[in-house]
């Protein structure tokens, strides 16, 4: 388990007369990149909604950064370290990158937003992956896969 960041032992989950996850094993090291592919109904949502912690593994184990975890919520998911981009955006078309970015997790200078420090930290996440626009854009202007890029921003935020 050397440089694994996840680890999924014999993970198994059902749902009345489906059997949607049978055993599953694998192992993601530190630092790469993975895909998950599959057929419609193989199981692939119902791995990624168990590691989000929207369901809880039936049998086997799940290992995150070294530790044996069961997320009960997507917050304890969340507060470990591990986000999931969804297929569908969550971005609200009429506000900014910025605002999009640290919806639900403001930065705060004593007691008022910090917007300098927010419009900042976006800059910084969306030049780790060369996105040129401007963190005041509304997101209602951006492209499809500049919204994704924004949605995979606000994950690593």
């Amino acid at each position: 388990m050397e440089n694994n960041i996840l680890v999924l032992n014999e993970v198994s989950k059902s749902f009345p007369g489906v059997k949607a996850l049978d055993k599953v094993s694998f192992a993601v090291k530190e630092g790469t990149v993975h895909a998950l592919v599959g057929e419609n109904g193989a199981g692939k949502s119902t791995l990624i909604k168990i590691l989000a912690g929207i369901y809880q593994a039936e049998e086997g184990t799940v290992a995150f950064d070294g530790e044996k975890v069961c997320f009960r919520t997507p917050y304890e998911s969340q507060c470990k370290g591990l986000s999931v981009v969804h297929q569908e955006l969550k971005l609200s078309e009429t506000l900014s990158v910025t605002e999009n970015i640290f919806m639900g997790n403001l930065m705060y200078k004593g007691k008022f937003v910090d917007w300098k420090g927010m419009r900042t930290k976006a800059r910084e996440l969306l030049d780790q992956y060369s996105m040129t626009m401007d963190v005041n854009e509304p997101v209602s202007n951006l492209s499809i896969a500049q919204k994704q890029m924004i949605e995979i921003c606000k994950a690593l935020n």
